[in-house]
């Protein structure tokens, strides 16, 4: 999913927009060098297996995807590719028609 992620954030590069990763790797250094060669530009919380940020989001899979409107409100659970794009993209325009409010 990376080279995906990667081109969404260089698409929406100056939009209201910004993806956000956590990481349920076990060895967190691991994570690092891997987020380096992969060219993450956006920012990536390592969680750790079982992590607290996992269990309070509910997260029973990986990857496991929520995309969120501009007030926080999950409106997309588990889109992938193209869904993805459909996903921001309609909430972007709906945030532009109201005039961001």
């Amino acid at each position: 999913m990376i080279p995906h992620e990667r081109s969404l954030v260089k698409r929406l590069e100056g939009k209201p927009f910004a993806l956000l990763g956590i990481n349920s790797d076990s060895d967190k250094s691991e994570t690092r060098r891997r987020c380096r060669k992969e060219e993450m530009t956006w920012r990536s919380w390592f969680d750790g297996q079982g992590g607290r940020i996992a269990a309070a989001w509910g997260v029973r899979s990986y990857p496991t995807i929520y995309v969120l409107d501009h007030k926080g409100v999950i409106r997309f659970k588990d889109v992938r590719g193209e869904a993805m794009d459909k996903a921001v993209d309609e909430l972007l325009a709906e945030l532009q028609k109201s005039g961001g409010k």
